[in-house]
């Protein structure tokens, strides 16, 4: 005879799977090391309130410059390994989701570059800059239980969000590339996600403004315009909780200027990826992610690989 208990037991792990896969299609959208050429599907998804996210993962870069397009160097060679950690919470502001997120990168890089014509080498391990970020659901990404989540089904929602770049990575005001930036950087960022069926098309629009570096190469102070951006995803998301995106980003402007004298170092620069998210269980998921310089009017000429694991806790999980 069927014990009474089987039944709710499927139920409830049935639910659990369900609620698991809907929180993997939210997979926590965490930047990679790569700076202003981030490319971040899934920023402004729904997720339950309380739900913790760590994640850790690994990005490699090769070809051109990956942290800083305007920087005075032509033919870069370099190539960069990174161990990346991050944490992100799903919090309640206003009646919607909304998502604290901070990364940390640690990054070995080598390679050569010529400056003014001459050949320079780097070859240096450390930390990078820090990264905090506040991102606000505005509308269609109501705040849910993980019981209301479960019937969450989305349709239109559009956020907002805040990124702050702190100067604490690795810094030789004797060299030119570096870890750290040795200054601010406060990114500011609209997002619009819209599902169909099992598509959902996504796109964002920011800006990036810069503080002075005081302490530029051979102790000048270079200032740096803001750089805009666009992104654009088109995402599929499979019944058994995978889902796949192709990624695009546009970038332009950030001319600097290096005591009183303007660069020609503006930035129109284009780069394309894809994206591969799928769980492994309740709590755990693997990204997989790439992207490609297409277009460069300066420093941008770098391929990108990396992959993610993140695992979740809290919220009722």
């Amino acid at each position: 005879m069927r014990c009474a208990c089987a039944v709710p037991t499927r139920l409830l792990r049935a639910s659990a799977l369900r609620v698991a896969l809907l929180v993997c299609w939210a997979l926590a959208g965490i930047a990679s090391p790569a700076g202003a050429q981030d490319i971040e599907p899934r920023a402004y998804s729904n997720a339950p309130i309380g739900v913790n996210f760590l994640i850790a993962g690994y990005a490699y870069t090769s070809g051109g410059l990956s942290f800083d397009s305007a920087l005075p160097l032509t033919n870069p060679e370099l190539t960069t390994s990174s161990a990346v950690v991050g944490y992100a919470r799903v919090v309640e502001l206003w009646g919607q989701s909304a998502k604290f997120d901070v990364i940390a990168p640690v990054t070995a890089l080598s390679g050569s570059a010529d400056f003014n014509g001459e050949p320079l080498d780097r070859d240096i391990s450390g930390l990078g800059d820090p990264k905090f970020r506040l991102s606000v659901n505005l509308f269609g990404a109501p705040a849910l239980s993980l019981k209301e989540f479960a019937g969450f089904k989305q349709d239109l929602i559009v956020g907002a969000s805040l990124q702050v770049s702190a100067p604490a990575g690795q810094y030789d005001d004797s060299r030119l590339v570096n870890l750290g930036t040795n200054r601010w950087s406060f990114k500011s960022e609209l997002g619009v996600s819209q599902a169909v069926g099992r598509w959902t098309l996504e796109g964002t629009a920011a800006v990036t403004l810069y503080t002075d570096n005081e302490d530029f190469f051979r102790h000048q102070t270079r200032s740096q315009d803001p750089l805009y951006s666009l992104q654009a995803h088109v995402i599929y998301s499979f019944r058994s909780g995978v889902w796949g995106s192709l990624d695009g980003t546009y970038f332009a402007g950030g001319r600097t200027t290096v005591d009183d004298t303007l660069n020609n170092d503006l930035q129109q620069n284009w780069r394309v990826g894809a994206t591969l998210a799928f769980p492994i269980d309740v709590r755990n998921s693997i990204k997989l992610y790439g992207s490609s310089g297409v277009s460069a009017r300066t420093g941008n000429s770098f391929d990108l690989l990396g992959i993610a694991w993140q695992y979740r806790w809290g919220g009722g999980l």
